[in-house]
């Protein structure tokens, strides 16, 4: 456990602090609610071909939305402390999940990523991104006056993306992959690693996505596919194809809340990755351009909340969050509007599943605990930079 000379009664003293940060929470709120209303109307042709009950998917996620949020809540009352004491040990068990997966993981969609307990199924590359902020904010926190070196600003922070790099390699999930190292190299940023260290640290990456093209088959496919979906309309490009006719056919004020075609079994994972093709084609571009303000507005709030946070520690929680949720939404819409290759990454608050709609909401609460407390007073790691 890593240990530091200012930790005292004050990190417990609740006099200073506030209320949650009320257009954080709306705006979470307001996500999850649309998400949710949005994921029935997506899922509807296909509960009901592999239900027999079109709101099979609904009701689960529905639930499953109401449960996250009250974990929001109770996560936003506790003390983010907490958090700093448990960060090594939430990084540690989801490595060891990610060594599990490969052994003992579930195969869906020809991926193995999953691990499934009981009822329960996740992805244990969540809760790596997860673990990974708050390790790297507990780090820097205590070694504030050390991360222009070597030693403690760049050694301890590449092993552990190495590592989580290396056994996300075995699942072949480049996305999550990716948006680790994002995560990592930006919280390396603002924790003070000096900024020669990114120029090799982009090259190593480069090297690395260009291999991994060629070494796989299947990402060299994707690549293909993106590039020219039309070069194998009914195989790699066609959920491709499909995507861009449900955007393209909802126009300028979309077809309506409901009345989506392609939802009708003809766009693969319409109501998880591809839900925001759905959204578009009912929707429409004013639908569209407003789900992204709210996303674009959520993020916004996220950082605000960083620079304002009292402490190094929760400034670097608050900022990691953020920007994890804003890597999963770029990627996400990038991929449903062709942008981007096909990468496997879902849309927080939108797309079906219910153990990583619980952990987006979680996440969500430990930044709004981080609001409760007030500016600029000595903490974890001291006083911010």
């Amino acid at each position: 456990m890593l240990k530091h000379n200012n930790f005292d009664s004050r990190q417990s003293n609740t006099s200073s602090v506030g209320v949650l940060d009320l257009p954080f929470l709306l705006l979470v709120v307001l996500l999850t609610l649309v998400g949710v209303l949005m994921m029935f109307s997506a899922s509807y042709a296909r509960a009901r071909w592999e239900t027999e009950n079109p709101a099979y998917f609904f009701v689960r996620q529905a639930g499953f939305a109401a449960l996250g949020i009250l974990i929001a809540l109770i996560a936003g009352r506790l003390n983010y402390f907490i958090w700093y004491r448990l960060s090594l040990g939430i990084l540690i068990v989801s490595l060891f999940l990610l060594i599990l997966v490969p052994i003992a993981g579930v195969e869906v969609n020809g991926a193995k990523r999953w691990i499934q307990l009981g009822p329960i199924q996740f992805q244990p590359s969540e809760i790596a991104k997860l673990g990974l902020v708050l390790a790297f904010a507990s780090m820097m926190a205590v070694w504030q006056d050390k991360m222009n070196s070597f030693r403690y600003g760049v050694a301890p922070f590449a092993v552990i993306m190495v590592l989580i790099a290396g056994l996300l390699y075995l699942e072949r999930h480049l996305s999550a992959t990716l948006i680790i190292l994002m995560i990592g190299a930006m919280m390396m940023l603002i924790g003070g690693t000096q900024k020669r260290w990114f120029i090799l640290g982009g090259l190593v990456v480069a090297v690395f996505l260009v291999a991994y093209v060629m070494l796989f088959g299947y990402a060299s496919d994707r690549v293909k596919a993106w590039l020219d979906p039309w070069s194998d309309a009914l195989g790699k490009g066609y959920q491709a194809i499909q995507s861009q006719n449900a955007i393209g056919s909802g126009g300028f004020l979309g077809l309506g809340l409901g009345r989506s075609r392609q939802k009708y079994l003809y766009l693969p994972e319409e109501h998880n990755d591809y839900i925001f093709a759905i959204v578009c084609e009912e929707l429409g571009f004013v639908g569209a351009v407003g789900i992204l303000l709210l996303f674009s507005l959520l993020i916004l709030r996220g950082y605000w909340i960083s620079i304002h946070a009292r402490d190094r520690f929760g400034t670097l929680v608050a900022a990691g969050l953020t920007t994890k949720l804003a890597l999963q939404v770029f990627f996400n819409i990038g991929v449903v509007s062709g942008l981007l290759p096909p990468t496997g990454i879902s849309l927080p608050f939108f797309s079906y599943g219910g153990t990583a709609l619980l952990l987006q909401l979680f996440e969500m609460g430990i930044i709004l605990s981080i609001s409760r407390w007030c500016v600029n007073k000595e903490s974890i790691g001291g006083k911010k930079a």
